[in-house]
């Protein structure tokens, strides 16, 4: 195959790539289960069924990787903005939500990984037991450390439903943002991304659900909530 000329490499670390790029796409479309070996085999052009084995084992191990390949890059983003805003001492809610989103929103930028948030949505919502082993506790410390720094600015409000909100807001903004991905992905240059104000938009939400004065039939009923959601 050639472009512009030039004959396309076809070596080991090609494959590998075209692999991961194409299994990427597949789990965010369908989702772990959703996906067998041959179709990730045949999606990435490869004759050798045995070419997935021979490079990552068996898919298990491939969207393990996948996973952490852009975990790491978020959470190395995350924690130099939080470290930024504890030096500058500009830590408020919005400030850490930033920290939270945009090292997902400029992922694609930085790697070209047009479709990691709607695979990472779609494990949390029907393969969440994986994730979380897929992330060792280990990848996802500036998450943590985020989600530490909210619950100290929202401590007026009772930490059972902090705790409650910041799963909401998990849930809420994977699924937002693997909408945002794929309006980009799709060169969709209208609709709910198109204006200027749309991420801003988007957190306001965020920091709305979490900052918002608990009902009294809320406050009525933390008796039935047992902190771990």
């Amino acid at each position: 195959m050639t472009t512009s000329g030039k004959t396309l490499r076809s070596d080991g670390a090609e494959t590998r790539i075209r692999l991961k790029e194409e299994a990427q796409r597949l789990f965010a479309l369908r989702g772990l289960d959703g996906v067998s070996v041959q179709d990730i085999i045949s999606a990435a052009g490869q004759r050798n069924s045995a070419s997935l084995r021979y490079y990552f084992g068996n898919k298990l191990e491939l969207a393990r990787e996948l996973v952490v390949d852009g975990a790491r890059l978020i959470d190395d983003d995350r924690q130099a903005r939080l470290d930024m805003l504890e030096a500058e001492g500009e830590m408020d809610v919005r400030a850490v939500l930033g920290a939270l989103l945009y090292p997902m929103l400029d992922l694609a930028d930085r790697t070209g990984q047009a479709t990691y948030i709607r695979m990472i949505a779609n494990l949390q919502l029907n393969s969440r037991a994986f994730l979380r082993e897929a992330l060792e506790n280990k990848w996802n410390l500036g998450y943590q450390r985020c989600n530490a720094k909210l619950r100290d600015l929202l401590s007026p409000i009772p930490p059972e439903i902090v705790d409650h909100r910041l799963s909401l807001v998990g849930i809420y903004g994977n699924a937002a943002l693997a909408a945002w991905e794929a309006s980009r992905d799709n060169g969709d240059s209208g609709g709910l991304w198109s204006p200027q104000f749309a991420v801003s938009s988007l957190m306001d939400t965020f920091e709305s659900i979490l900052t918002a004065e608990p009902s009294e039939e809320t406050r009525s009923q933390l008796s039935g909530l047992d902190g771990k959601c």
